[in-house]
């Protein structure tokens, strides 16, 4: 079993930046963030191979958002820049068994509880 804990969710005005946390109880091959809107399905953001760092993002937030991961403390980070409000969502860290990304909530088997990220006007 692998615990995954988010941390860094909160109020940003549009334009601003966050940047999210996931401490993981050990590593994983592959990592990712997946957000939820109300009434919507989760949706995949990015990924991260925990060896060599090659990451996948979706094109509603490449070029504004950046994932990275800490190799000594097992934490997976999502830099957030330029922030608009369809970026409003429930901000969920995620982790693999394999070691093949997959942007789908299927690829994943691990989940952490979430952090509520609002963009305000």
């Amino acid at each position: 079993q692998v615990q995954l804990v988010e941390f860094g969710g909160g109020l940003v005005q549009a334009g601003g930046s966050l940047r999210l946390s996931c401490v993981a109880s050990r590593r994983m091959s592959v990592m990712g963030w997946f957000r939820q809107a109300p009434g919507k399905e989760r949706q995949f953001v990015a990924s991260i191979t925990w060896i060599g760092g090659r990451t996948t993002y979706a094109d509603s937030v490449k070029d504004r958002f950046t994932i990275s991961r800490d190799n000594a403390k097992t934490t997976l980070y999502l830099q957030m820049n330029s922030l608009q409000l369809e970026d409003t969502a429930v901000y969920y860290c995620a982790a693999s068994r394999g070691t093949v990304v997959v942007a789908d909530t299927s690829g994943y088997d691990y989940w952490g509880q979430g952090t509520q990220v609002t963009v305000s006007s």
